[in-house]
């Protein structure tokens, strides 16, 4: 069995400030604006929700050679998306595998260099696009009791840390690894979306203080405990993933989601 202490899990550290295999058929970075999806995380929450600007939705899912997300944890994750957000023409997922880099710990700043040379969908037209990382290895921020699992770094970027997934599931006591790949998945898209109170503004009093950026309520997507080992067990002992409580979509929905 292992030692619960060396499992205490930080799902998420946010940076304040389907489709098979898919070959790109956009135009190359270097020609579109790229700066409009290097925002502040939750920035871009609006354009996201609501049909208002952009139609479709475009999810680039990189993953590197041999740590691709379940295919369930993909379908659960798109539904999540269309269950929430409003889009007149669409969700598109593309999937693409990245080479092994030989790297076992990640800082973001090397996240976002992969993301710079592999990404290939941006915000174009009425376009609007999502990139999500799957990795090898671990954060480089990890400690003998703290892993990430997650990482919302970007306003339309966010990595998870596939390999400490794979670690933290599908063994005695640990929560099954399609529910827990997409409870991570979900919970930093709930970032991306702007909550907890990250771009999408409140529309009652339920952020925690104690735990900036997320919920307070303790059977929600985006509360804390997620971040803790114990806390995760505890909430994803019923073998279901956790879903959003009323207030937080509440805030989604008076910023154009559903």
């Amino acid at each position: 069995m292992k030692n619960f202490f060396l499992k205490s899990v930080l799902i998420c550290f946010i940076l304040f400030s389907c489709s098979s295999e898919n070959e790109n058929t956009e135009m190359p970075a270097e020609m579109v604006d790229v700066t409009t999806n290097r925002q502040p995380t939750g920035s871009s929450a609006n354009d996201l929700l609501s049909n208002t600007f952009f139609k479709k939705l475009v999810v680039e899912i990189g993953y590197i050679e041999g740590f691709k997300p379940s295919q369930t944890a993909i379908n659960n994750f798109k539904s999540f998306i269309e269950s929430r957000i409003n889009k007149s023409e669409g969700i598109e997922f593309i999937t693409k595998q990245i080479p092994a880099t030989g790297k076992t710990t990640y800082t973001i700043n090397e996240i976002d260099e992969i993301e710079k040379q592999h990404r290939t969908q941006y915000n174009l037209g009425n376009k609007i696009a999502v990139w999500a990382l799957f990795v090898n290895g671990k954060s480089s921020g990890d400690t003998n009791t703290k892993a990430t699992l997650g990482s919302a770094y970007f306003n339309t970027s966010f990595v998870i840390y596939q390999e400490t997934i794979n670690g933290f599931s599908d063994s005695a006591f640990e929560p099954n690894r399609t529910v827990l790949e997409t409870s991570v998945i979900n919970h930093e898209f709930g970032h991306i979306l702007g909550l907890t109170n990250l771009g999408t503004e409140l529309q009652s009093d339920h952020e925690d203080p104690q735990n900036p950026k997320h919920c307070i309520e303790e059977d929600c997507l985006m509360f804390f405990a997620l971040e803790t080992g114990q806390g995760m067990v505890n909430m994803l002992s019923g073998g279901q993933v956790p879903t959003l409580d009323a207030q937080c979509l509440a805030d989604l929905k008076a910023n154009g989601g559903k």
